[in-house]
């Protein structure tokens, strides 16, 4: 399966892509479910799929979810060309890289928006043109034909009830004072991992200081956490709700660079690599593991059926329906998180294969109990 454009291909889209949002305008360009000639689309002869990804800060998007989707998308559409772009965090350029694909002529978009809100342009450009989207991970506005992603609020619980572990394993009591670093406020994800985690903790703990992090910023999340260190107290400060492994590297450097050798429990999401190696060095207390190749595949699944105006039924997984901000209701999948403490790390991402034992286990790590008792 072709993954690249030719460079002339990427000339046209940049010269013409204006074109796309007049056409839109215009009227529908095609029906979803058929390619521009109005002929229909089919597995048998292939048809074109754009993936749009958020950014590269997170390593899973490139390092996982592209690759696992590409793959997916291999196995059911042998003919099929995947068009990929990652935005790097940027509203705009997204915006550009969707214009230039429908240019090119894709005929279903998957979008893992940068900003949901403002991607629903995307969403009405392409559904102008008679192109589904499948929004993937983050449910973009406009309308969007499906949704895959993991249940989010869950997440949050369990990244709350985790915590609430951790702080009555070491006796904490109930007026424990916690930090709360959220996600980025125009990713609806965090949101809803926010609500999430605070129906957990609320009334259970003190939460002394909470911020929002723009882009998900480990650097943003370190200098809140300074913040919070000097308004709190480093001593008084229980534990700390982070809503992702980027942000929780950066906290744990805050308190590192305040003097504090015994850290506190963090929490974390998305079970990257760094994040692993933390929870095996005790230094994290846990992350959240979303298996990543169930949701590509699965919106894998809903791209051709999408793309080829066939009905998708949400397999084993069974379909729900979820709302976007703007009350647009959509037919969605939702997987389960789980939550992985360092006793877990080898019957979850080592076990299923997303990280090898030598994967975690590098030289600054071999040492811990982890890496020691999978040596024996």
């Amino acid at each position: 399966m072709n993954t690249t454009r030719r460079s002339a291909r990427f000339a046209a889209s940049a010269a013409v892509a204006a074109f796309a949002l007049l056409a839109a305008g215009c009227g529908s360009l095609t029906t979803s479910g058929q390619d521009a000639e109005g002929e229909a689309n089919s597995v048998d002869e292939g048809f074109t799929v754009g993936l749009l990804l958020p950014e590269s800060k997170t390593a899973r998007y490139d390092k996982f979810d592209k690759p696992y989707f590409e793959e997916a998308l291999s196995e059911r559409c042998d003919k099929c060309e995947l068009l990929y772009q990652n935005a790097d965090q940027e509203t705009a350029k997204q915006q550009s890289q969707a214009e230039a694909m429908l240019t090119d002529g894709v005929d279903v978009l998957v979008l893992d928006a940068v900003d949901s809100e403002a991607a629903a342009s995307i969403v009405k450009n392409a559904k102008g043109q008679g192109v589904p989207v499948v929004a993937y991970d983050r449910l973009a506005e406009g309308g969007v034909d499906y949704y895959v992603s993991f249940d989010n609020e869950e997440v949050g619980r369990v990244q709350g009830r985790a915590l609430l572990e951790a702080l009555d394993s070491e006796e904490a009591g109930d007026d424990a004072e916690i930090v709360m670093i959220n996600g980025s406020p125009t990713d609806p994800n965090a949101g809803d991992f926010k609500s999430g985690a605070h129906e957990v903790l609320d009334g259970q703990v003190d939460i002394a200081k909470e911020y929002d992090t723009p882009d998900w910023s480990p650097d943003r999340a370190q200098t809140q956490m300074e913040q919070a260190i000097t308004a709190v107290g480093a001593d008084d400060i229980a534990g700390v709700y982070s809503a992702n492994d980027g942000m929780a590297a950066g906290i744990v450097a805050a308190l590192k660079s305040a003097g504090v050798d015994d850290l506190p429990p963090i929490t974390g999401q998305d079970a990257e690599i760094a994040g692993i190696q933390r929870v095996a060095a005790g230094e994290q207390y846990m992350t959240v593991y979303k298996a990543i190749r169930p949701e590509a595949e699965i919106a894998a699944d809903m791209a051709v059926a999408a793309a080829t105006g066939e009905e998708y039924d949400g397999g084993e997984h069974g379909l729900t329906q979820v709302e976007d901000a703007s009350g647009e209701k959509v037919d969605a999948v939702l997987l389960e998180p789980v939550s992985v403490t360092e006793d877990k790390i080898e019957e979850t991402v080592v076990s299923d294969g997303f990280y090898t034992v030598e994967d975690i286990c590098t030289e600054d790590f071999a040492d811990t109990d982890f890496c020691t008792e999978m040596a024996e």
